[in-house]
């Protein structure tokens, strides 16, 4: 089982989107706040169904919460800043992936305490600025996923 993170997410369909999305893939999904809409906001619960009730989400206070309780794990971030592409990387289950808030990113501090080896990007067009966070944590779990045989899957 995979494990997802979105730090400080803001809009909340593209957070609807990604719980349903984790409970098709099997994969945890960790929230930190603050975040950008209360989780019984409309539009995320009509784009997470009723998969937002399968308690795959784990909330926590903070990044250094997170870290608190997550201890020696393989936390790879996602973001237009690295350099070493998504699909170089041979994942294993129970790895962890991080993703930053919609408008911003995943910030510096958090970038330089996962490291450059372990911060990744998605190729794309030059001259652009970012894929939809969904669509992003889609790419990123499903190549998990696929290297690892799609286990527990059908």
């Amino acid at each position: 089982m995979f494990n997802i993170v979105l730090f400080e997410p803001e809009i909340p369909p593209n957070t609807g989107n990604i719980i349903r999305l984790c409970s098709n893939a099997d994969a945890n999904l960790h929230l930190i706040q603050p975040l950008g809409f209360d989780l019984n906001e409309k539009t995320l619960r009509r784009a997470g169904l009723d998969y937002i009730d399968n308690n795959l989400i784990q909330i926590y206070d903070n990044f250094q919460h997170f870290l608190k309780i997550h201890e020696n794990i393989n936390l790879y971030g996602i973001s237009t800043k690295g350099t070493k592409y998504y699909h170089h990387v041979n994942f294993k289950i129970n790895d962890f992936f991080i993703f930053g808030p919609e408008t911003r990113g995943l910030p510096e501090k958090i970038r330089g305490i996962i490291g450059p080896d372990m911060l990744l990007r998605i190729p794309m067009a030059s001259n652009n600025r970012s894929i939809n966070l969904a669509n992003t944590v889609s790419i990123v779990l499903y190549e998990a996923w696929r290297q690892n045989n799609f286990t527990n899957g059908n």
